[in-house]
């Protein structure tokens, strides 16, 4: 049977532990004035991955709440990938100098691919982790405000010939939702890249929705909303761990 990585979402806007609903920043909801005690929850818990997002830094197009990150890192032994607002060299660098294991690129990697394919020249696949978000089967970027012209499929085709191997999915439709994640095109990107770790993210609200994504043969799944309001509860987890 195949395992299923659990990763936490924290989400940070302003310092602070958020949610959204489907990336509208005007749909917000502050659930900790303290991320790092919530990371060490998961912690505590027996979780070893964490799925960081600057959503401060998504909109603002740089890294914004680095401190967060550099708190996180050092105050647990977390593996944490870090996304949002990744647009320069020296971005990046930072991130990976407070404490990040692999980090999340999503929109550079449709307005700048020939970075992309230097940061992972640079840093190994192993450290970077495709963001592919969609709206209707096409890649959504700038923190989901903007829509473009790829499509899923043709995206991810064309990413793992520069040597993507890790990609996170979110069906932006799904996301903050809490009515089940998107099971079909998770089983459709793992049959056409049998060999990439995927990552499913998105509307995931039960512990049976974490085994129906398991079924698909997701490697990872980030849940996010579920644990703060209490649907999935950390105890729950453990049998994935």
């Amino acid at each position: 049977m195949n395992m299923i990585d659990i990763i936490p979402a924290i989400d940070i806007i302003g310092g602070k532990c958020v949610r959204l609903v489907q990336g509208n920043y005007n749909v917000k909801k502050i659930y900790s004035n303290k991320p790092l005690e919530t990371a060490k929850a998961f912690e505590g818990a027996g979780i070893k991955r964490l799925h960081l997002v600057d959503l401060d830094g998504a909109k603002a197009g740089h890294v914004i709440n680095l401190r967060v990150l550099s708190d996180i890192a050092s105050g647990t032994q977390l593996i944490i990938d870090f996304g949002g607002g990744i647009k320069t060299d020296a971005d990046i660098q930072q991130v990976f100098d407070n404490g990040a294991k692999m980090v999340t690129i999503g929109s550079i990697a449709v307005t700048n691919p020939a970075m992309l394919d230097a940061w992972i020249a640079r840093y190994g696949n192993d450290k970077i982790i495709l963001g592919a978000d969609v709206k209707g089967n096409k890649i959504a970027i700038t923190g989901w405000m903007d829509t473009t012209d790829n499509h899923l499929f043709q995206y991810l085709t064309e990413k793992k010939k520069v040597g993507i191997r890790k990609v996170l999915t979110t069906d932006i439709s799904k996301d903050g939702m809490l009515k089940g994640p998107a099971i079909e095109l998770y089983k459709k990107i793992k049959q056409y890249f049998p060999d990439f770790y995927l990552i499913a993210s998105g509307g995931i609200t039960t512990i049976s929705d974490i085994e129906e994504l398991k079924k698909t043969g997701a490697d990872a799944v980030v849940i996010g909303k579920a644990i703060y309001e209490n649907r999935i509860l950390l105890d729950d987890l453990k049998k994935f761990l």
